[in-house]
Protein backbone atom coordinates (compact mmCIF):
# COMPACT_ATOMS: atom_id res chain seq x y z
CA UNK A 1 0.00 0.00 0.00
CA UNK A 2 1.35 3.22 -0.76
CA UNK A 3 2.22 6.32 1.84
CA UNK A 4 -0.48 9.20 0.67
CA UNK A 5 2.34 11.86 1.51
CA UNK A 6 5.65 10.15 0.34
CA UNK A 7 4.36 7.90 -2.32
CA UNK A 8 6.45 5.00 -0.45
CA UNK A 9 5.04 1.55 -1.33
CA UNK A 10 5.61 -0.95 1.82
CA UNK A 11 6.78 -5.03 0.86
CA UNK A 12 5.38 -7.63 2.93
CA UNK A 13 7.39 -10.58 3.43
CA UNK A 14 5.82 -13.20 0.75
CA UNK A 15 6.65 -10.52 -1.93
CA UNK A 16 9.94 -10.83 -0.72
CA UNK A 17 10.29 -14.46 -1.24
CA UNK A 18 8.02 -14.49 -4.57
CA UNK A 19 10.65 -12.39 -6.07
CA UNK A 20 13.80 -13.66 -4.31
CA UNK A 21 12.59 -17.49 -5.64
CA UNK A 22 11.82 -15.79 -9.50
CA UNK A 23 15.83 -14.29 -9.21
CA UNK A 24 17.06 -17.89 -7.84
CA UNK A 25 19.81 -19.74 -9.07
CA UNK A 26 19.00 -21.23 -12.12
CA UNK A 27 15.79 -19.02 -13.34
CA UNK A 28 16.55 -17.19 -16.69
CA UNK A 29 16.52 -13.78 -14.95
CA UNK A 30 19.26 -14.77 -12.06
CA UNK A 31 21.16 -16.09 -15.44
CA UNK A 32 21.32 -12.59 -17.00
CA UNK A 33 22.40 -11.25 -13.83
CA UNK A 34 25.56 -13.18 -13.30
CA UNK A 35 26.37 -12.64 -17.06
CA UNK A 36 26.61 -9.29 -16.12
CA UNK A 37 28.38 -9.34 -13.02
CA UNK A 38 31.12 -11.69 -14.56
CA UNK A 39 31.17 -9.43 -17.74
CA UNK A 40 32.01 -6.44 -14.45
CA UNK A 41 29.05 -4.07 -15.62
CA UNK A 42 26.69 -2.95 -13.39
CA UNK A 43 23.15 -2.55 -14.23
CA UNK A 44 19.93 -1.00 -12.52
CA UNK A 45 17.43 -3.37 -13.69
CA UNK A 46 13.38 -2.77 -12.81
CA UNK A 47 10.77 -5.82 -12.17
CA UNK A 48 7.81 -4.07 -14.01
CA UNK A 49 6.52 -1.83 -15.99
CA UNK A 50 3.37 -0.12 -14.61
CA UNK A 51 2.19 3.46 -15.08
CA UNK A 52 4.60 4.87 -11.81
CA UNK A 53 7.15 3.42 -13.65
CA UNK A 54 6.63 5.07 -16.94
CA UNK A 55 5.90 8.30 -15.09
CA UNK A 56 9.50 7.89 -13.29
CA UNK A 57 10.90 7.25 -16.94
CA UNK A 58 12.46 9.48 -19.73
CA UNK A 59 14.85 9.02 -22.46
CA UNK A 60 15.84 5.31 -23.49
CA UNK A 61 14.34 3.95 -26.09
CA UNK A 62 11.40 0.69 -26.57
CA UNK A 63 12.82 -2.44 -27.94
CA UNK A 64 10.27 -4.97 -26.26
CA UNK A 65 11.74 -7.95 -27.11
CA UNK A 66 11.64 -11.72 -25.68
CA UNK A 67 13.56 -12.00 -22.67
CA UNK A 68 16.77 -14.03 -22.89
CA UNK A 69 20.15 -13.45 -20.25
CA UNK A 70 22.08 -12.37 -23.51
CA UNK A 71 20.04 -9.73 -24.19
CA UNK A 72 20.12 -8.81 -20.55
CA UNK A 73 23.89 -9.16 -20.85
CA UNK A 74 24.14 -7.18 -24.13
CA UNK A 75 21.59 -4.16 -22.77
CA UNK A 76 23.52 -3.84 -20.14
CA UNK A 77 26.70 -2.28 -21.58
CA UNK A 78 24.52 0.76 -22.22
CA UNK A 79 23.69 3.53 -19.69
CA UNK A 80 20.69 3.98 -18.11
CA UNK A 81 18.27 1.14 -16.24
CA UNK A 82 16.57 -1.48 -18.26
CA UNK A 83 12.88 -1.98 -17.79
CA UNK A 84 11.54 -5.93 -17.93
CA UNK A 85 8.03 -6.51 -18.03
CA UNK A 86 6.08 -7.82 -15.13
CA UNK A 87 6.19 -11.56 -15.69
CA UNK A 88 9.88 -11.52 -16.61
CA UNK A 89 9.20 -12.50 -20.26
CA UNK A 90 9.93 -9.77 -22.35
CA UNK A 91 12.59 -6.69 -22.44
CA UNK A 92 10.58 -3.45 -22.73
CA UNK A 93 13.21 -0.56 -22.75
CA UNK A 94 16.86 0.22 -22.06
CA UNK A 95 18.84 3.16 -21.61
CA UNK A 96 16.36 4.45 -19.30
CA UNK A 97 16.93 7.65 -17.24
CA UNK A 98 14.78 6.89 -14.03
CA UNK A 99 14.10 10.05 -11.56
CA UNK A 100 12.35 9.16 -8.27
CA UNK A 101 11.04 11.29 -5.84
CA UNK A 102 14.32 12.42 -3.81
CA UNK A 103 12.33 13.47 -0.64
CA UNK A 104 12.14 9.52 -0.29
CA UNK A 105 13.98 8.23 2.61
CA UNK A 106 17.03 5.93 1.82
CA UNK A 107 20.41 4.83 3.29
CA UNK A 108 22.06 3.82 0.36
CA UNK A 109 24.67 6.31 -0.84
CA UNK A 110 25.34 5.14 -4.28
CA UNK A 111 23.78 6.97 -7.48
CA UNK A 112 22.27 3.67 -8.88
CA UNK A 113 21.48 2.30 -5.64
CA UNK A 114 19.83 5.18 -4.37
CA UNK A 115 17.52 5.42 -7.48
CA UNK A 116 16.76 1.36 -7.13
CA UNK A 117 15.82 1.92 -3.75
CA UNK A 118 13.62 4.99 -4.07
CA UNK A 119 11.84 3.83 -7.66
CA UNK A 120 11.29 0.49 -5.87
CA UNK A 121 9.47 2.51 -2.87
CA UNK A 122 7.57 4.74 -4.89
CA UNK A 123 6.44 2.41 -8.01
CA UNK A 124 5.94 -0.64 -5.53
CA UNK A 125 7.94 -2.95 -8.43
CA UNK A 126 11.18 -4.38 -7.19
CA UNK A 127 14.22 -3.07 -8.62
CA UNK A 128 17.75 -4.93 -8.94
CA UNK A 129 20.99 -3.50 -9.50
CA UNK A 130 24.59 -5.32 -10.43
CA UNK A 131 27.59 -3.66 -8.65
CA UNK A 132 30.74 -4.25 -10.60
CA UNK A 133 33.05 -2.27 -8.04
CA UNK A 134 31.18 -4.48 -4.98
CA UNK A 135 30.35 -8.20 -7.00
CA UNK A 136 27.32 -8.16 -6.10
CA UNK A 137 23.74 -8.52 -7.03
CA UNK A 138 21.06 -6.25 -4.91
CA UNK A 139 17.33 -6.69 -4.75
CA UNK A 140 15.16 -3.53 -3.63
CA UNK A 141 11.65 -4.13 -2.29
CA UNK A 142 9.68 -1.62 -0.75
CA UNK A 143 12.57 0.46 0.88
CA UNK A 144 14.73 -2.65 1.93
CA UNK A 145 17.65 -4.02 0.62
CA UNK A 146 18.26 -7.62 -0.15
CA UNK A 147 21.58 -9.06 -0.99
CA UNK A 148 21.10 -12.16 -3.48
CA UNK A 149 23.88 -14.11 -2.82
CA UNK A 150 25.23 -17.15 -4.81
CA UNK A 151 24.26 -20.80 -3.62
CA UNK A 152 27.55 -21.84 -2.11
CA UNK A 153 26.79 -19.26 0.46
CA UNK A 154 23.06 -19.86 0.87
CA UNK A 155 23.99 -23.17 1.25
CA UNK A 156 25.85 -22.64 4.27
CA UNK A 157 23.45 -21.05 6.12
CA UNK A 158 20.89 -23.43 5.54
CA UNK A 159 23.33 -26.69 6.69
CA UNK A 160 23.50 -24.69 9.66
CA UNK A 161 20.06 -24.29 10.17
CA UNK A 162 19.37 -27.92 9.28
CA UNK A 163 21.51 -29.02 11.83
CA UNK A 164 19.87 -26.75 14.44
CA UNK A 165 16.33 -28.08 13.19
CA UNK A 166 17.67 -31.69 13.95
CA UNK A 167 18.43 -31.18 17.21
CA UNK A 168 15.58 -29.32 17.88
CA UNK A 169 13.41 -32.60 16.35
CA UNK A 170 15.30 -34.74 18.76
CA UNK A 171 14.99 -33.00 22.05
CA UNK A 172 10.80 -31.98 20.99
CA UNK A 173 10.48 -35.85 20.50
CA UNK A 174 12.24 -36.72 24.12
CA UNK A 175 10.15 -33.73 25.53
CA UNK A 176 6.71 -35.47 23.78
CA UNK A 177 8.17 -38.89 25.49
CA UNK A 178 8.27 -37.17 28.83
CA UNK A 179 4.83 -34.83 28.69
CA UNK A 180 3.24 -38.45 27.75
CA UNK A 181 4.95 -40.44 30.72
CA UNK A 182 3.07 -37.52 32.84
CA UNK A 183 -0.40 -37.54 31.29
CA UNK A 184 -0.52 -41.36 31.82
CA UNK A 185 0.69 -39.98 35.67
CA UNK A 186 -2.26 -37.48 35.82
CA UNK A 187 0.94 -35.42 36.60
CA UNK A 188 1.60 -32.38 34.12
CA UNK A 189 2.94 -29.54 35.34
CA UNK A 190 3.00 -26.06 33.21
CA UNK A 191 6.86 -25.96 33.04
CA UNK A 192 6.17 -29.53 30.78
CA UNK A 193 3.60 -27.96 28.48
CA UNK A 194 6.06 -25.04 28.09
CA UNK A 195 9.00 -26.83 27.43
CA UNK A 196 7.13 -28.60 24.41
CA UNK A 197 5.32 -25.43 23.42
CA UNK A 198 8.83 -23.93 23.09
CA UNK A 199 10.81 -26.68 21.13
CA UNK A 200 7.90 -26.31 18.84
CA UNK A 201 7.94 -22.65 17.94
CA UNK A 202 11.33 -22.97 17.56
CA UNK A 203 11.04 -25.65 14.91
CA UNK A 204 9.03 -23.70 13.34
CA UNK A 205 10.94 -20.33 13.25
CA UNK A 206 13.64 -22.87 11.40
CA UNK A 207 11.33 -23.64 9.03
CA UNK A 208 10.29 -20.58 7.97
CA UNK A 209 14.06 -19.40 7.72
CA UNK A 210 14.70 -22.95 5.98
CA UNK A 211 11.77 -22.17 3.50
CA UNK A 212 13.99 -18.97 2.86
CA UNK A 213 16.76 -20.34 1.92
CA UNK A 214 14.94 -22.91 -0.49
CA UNK A 215 13.25 -19.85 -2.12
CA UNK A 216 16.68 -18.55 -2.64
CA UNK A 217 18.49 -21.11 -4.04
CA UNK A 218 16.22 -22.15 -6.81
CA UNK A 219 17.24 -25.43 -8.31
CA UNK A 220 19.81 -26.06 -5.95
CA UNK A 221 17.85 -26.23 -3.31
CA UNK A 222 15.72 -29.46 -3.82
CA UNK A 223 18.03 -31.55 -1.33
CA UNK A 224 17.22 -28.97 1.37
CA UNK A 225 13.73 -28.49 0.60
CA UNK A 226 13.19 -32.18 1.01
CA UNK A 227 15.14 -32.48 4.12
CA UNK A 228 13.47 -29.68 5.29
CA UNK A 229 9.96 -31.64 4.77
CA UNK A 230 11.78 -34.70 6.62
CA UNK A 231 12.15 -32.68 9.75
CA UNK A 232 8.94 -30.93 10.21
CA UNK A 233 6.41 -33.45 9.17
CA UNK A 234 4.52 -33.64 12.04
CA UNK A 235 4.83 -31.10 14.05
CA UNK A 236 1.64 -28.57 13.23
CA UNK A 237 -0.13 -31.76 13.71
CA UNK A 238 1.20 -32.59 17.26
CA UNK A 239 0.67 -28.55 17.89
CA UNK A 240 -2.72 -29.00 16.65
CA UNK A 241 -3.12 -31.97 19.13
CA UNK A 242 -1.86 -30.32 21.83
CA UNK A 243 -3.91 -27.06 21.72
CA UNK A 244 -7.29 -29.58 22.15
CA UNK A 245 -5.81 -31.38 24.98
CA UNK A 246 -5.47 -28.50 26.57
CA UNK A 247 -7.55 -25.61 25.81
CA UNK A 248 -10.75 -27.79 26.81
CA UNK A 249 -12.53 -29.74 29.67
CA UNK A 250 -10.79 -29.27 33.04
CA UNK A 251 -8.75 -26.64 32.08
CA UNK A 252 -9.36 -23.39 30.04
CA UNK A 253 -6.15 -21.07 30.05
CA UNK A 254 -7.20 -17.66 29.13
CA UNK A 255 -4.64 -15.24 27.33
CA UNK A 256 -4.13 -11.79 27.97
CA UNK A 257 -6.00 -10.68 25.06
CA UNK A 258 -8.71 -12.83 25.88
CA UNK A 259 -8.22 -15.82 23.67
CA UNK A 260 -7.94 -19.28 24.32
CA UNK A 261 -4.79 -21.59 24.51
CA UNK A 262 -3.06 -21.08 21.00
CA UNK A 263 0.39 -22.09 20.03
CA UNK A 264 0.00 -19.17 17.30
CA UNK A 265 0.24 -16.56 20.14
CA UNK A 266 3.91 -17.90 20.35
CA UNK A 267 4.86 -16.18 17.18
CA UNK A 268 4.30 -12.37 18.69
CA UNK A 269 7.55 -13.28 21.24
CA UNK A 270 10.73 -12.21 19.81
CA UNK A 271 13.63 -15.07 20.11
CA UNK A 272 14.79 -14.03 24.09
CA UNK A 273 11.63 -14.01 24.65
CA UNK A 274 10.87 -17.31 23.34
CA UNK A 275 13.62 -18.71 25.39
CA UNK A 276 12.26 -17.49 28.66
CA UNK A 277 9.96 -19.34 30.17
CA UNK A 278 7.81 -16.98 32.28
CA UNK A 279 7.15 -14.76 29.18
CA UNK A 280 6.18 -17.71 27.08
CA UNK A 281 3.69 -18.51 30.18
CA UNK A 282 2.71 -15.49 30.57
CA UNK A 283 2.31 -15.13 26.52
CA UNK A 284 -0.03 -18.54 26.77
CA UNK A 285 -2.15 -17.26 29.39
CA UNK A 286 -0.79 -20.48 31.48
CA UNK A 287 0.31 -17.77 34.48
CA UNK A 288 -3.35 -17.63 35.50
CA UNK A 289 -4.04 -20.83 36.45
CA UNK A 290 -3.16 -23.64 39.01
CA UNK A 291 -0.17 -26.16 37.98
CA UNK A 292 -2.25 -29.16 38.87
CA UNK A 293 -5.45 -28.44 36.94
CA UNK A 294 -3.12 -29.53 33.71
CA UNK A 295 -5.44 -32.18 32.56
CA UNK A 296 -5.04 -33.36 28.94
CA UNK A 297 -8.08 -34.96 27.16
CA UNK A 298 -6.24 -37.53 24.86
CA UNK A 299 -6.54 -36.08 21.62
CA UNK A 300 -2.78 -36.55 20.75
CA UNK A 301 -2.46 -39.99 22.47
CA UNK A 302 -5.48 -41.03 20.49
CA UNK A 303 -4.18 -39.15 17.54
CA UNK A 304 -0.49 -41.48 17.53
CA UNK A 305 -3.16 -44.75 16.66
CA UNK A 306 -2.74 -44.22 12.92
CA UNK A 307 -5.35 -47.44 12.42
CA UNK A 308 -8.01 -45.06 14.07
CA UNK A 309 -10.09 -42.34 11.97
CA UNK A 310 -9.43 -38.70 13.64
CA UNK A 311 -13.71 -38.28 13.37
CA UNK A 312 -13.64 -41.89 15.02
CA UNK A 313 -10.91 -40.34 18.07
CA UNK A 314 -13.04 -37.38 18.48
CA UNK A 315 -15.92 -39.03 19.63
CA UNK A 316 -13.99 -41.11 21.87
CA UNK A 317 -12.91 -38.11 23.43
CA UNK A 318 -15.81 -36.18 23.67
CA UNK A 319 -17.83 -39.40 25.32
CA UNK A 320 -14.63 -39.59 28.05
CA UNK A 321 -13.84 -36.56 28.55
CA UNK A 322 -10.12 -36.62 29.75
CA UNK A 323 -7.38 -39.47 28.86
CA UNK A 324 -7.44 -40.66 32.72
CA UNK A 325 -10.97 -41.89 32.29
CA UNK A 326 -10.31 -42.78 28.44
CA UNK A 327 -7.19 -45.08 29.95
CA UNK A 328 -9.50 -46.49 32.26
CA UNK A 329 -12.09 -47.23 29.97
CA UNK A 330 -12.61 -51.41 29.10
CA UNK A 331 -13.11 -52.71 25.65
CA UNK A 332 -16.85 -53.06 26.50
CA UNK A 333 -16.82 -48.95 27.23
CA UNK A 334 -14.81 -48.29 24.65
CA UNK A 335 -17.68 -49.75 22.46
CA UNK A 336 -20.56 -48.12 23.62
CA UNK A 337 -18.64 -45.24 21.29
CA UNK A 338 -20.72 -44.28 17.95
CA UNK A 339 -18.11 -46.35 14.78
CA UNK A 340 -16.30 -48.08 17.82
CA UNK A 341 -16.54 -51.80 17.44
CA UNK A 342 -14.83 -55.00 19.03
CA UNK A 343 -12.24 -54.72 16.92
CA UNK A 344 -11.73 -50.77 16.96
CA UNK A 345 -12.11 -51.07 20.65
CA UNK A 346 -9.02 -53.09 21.12
CA UNK A 347 -6.98 -51.26 18.41
CA UNK A 348 -7.57 -48.42 21.02
CA UNK A 349 -7.27 -50.59 24.13
CA UNK A 350 -4.12 -52.25 23.14
CA UNK A 351 -2.77 -48.97 21.59
CA UNK A 352 -2.59 -46.44 24.35
CA UNK A 353 -1.59 -48.71 26.57
CA UNK A 354 1.38 -49.27 23.87
CA UNK A 355 1.63 -45.54 23.95
CA UNK A 356 2.31 -45.39 27.53
CA UNK A 357 4.88 -48.18 27.83
CA UNK A 358 6.84 -46.48 25.47
CA UNK A 359 6.96 -43.15 27.03
CA UNK A 360 8.52 -44.87 30.22
CA UNK A 361 11.25 -46.85 28.23
CA UNK A 362 12.82 -43.25 28.34
CA UNK A 363 13.72 -40.81 31.68
CA UNK A 364 10.69 -38.81 32.66
CA UNK A 365 12.20 -35.33 32.87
Amino acid sequence: MADPYTGRVEADQAQVRRYRALLAPGTPVRAGLERILHGRTGALIVLGNNEAVRRLSTGGFVIDVEFTPTALRELAKMDGAIIISSDFERIVQAGVHLVPDGRLPTLETGTRHRTADRVAQQAGVPVVTVSSSMSTIALFIGGERYALEDSDQILARADQALSALARYRDRLGTLTRSLTAREVQDSVTVPDLVRVVQTIETIRRLDTELSAYVAALGIDGRLVELQLFDLTTGVDEMAALLERDYQSGDYQAETPDGHSFRLSLLSRLETTELLNQSAVIHALGLDRIDEASLHPRGHRLLGQLSRVPTAVANRVVDQFGSLQALLGATTADLMTVEGVGEHRARIIREGLAAVSEQAFTGEVM
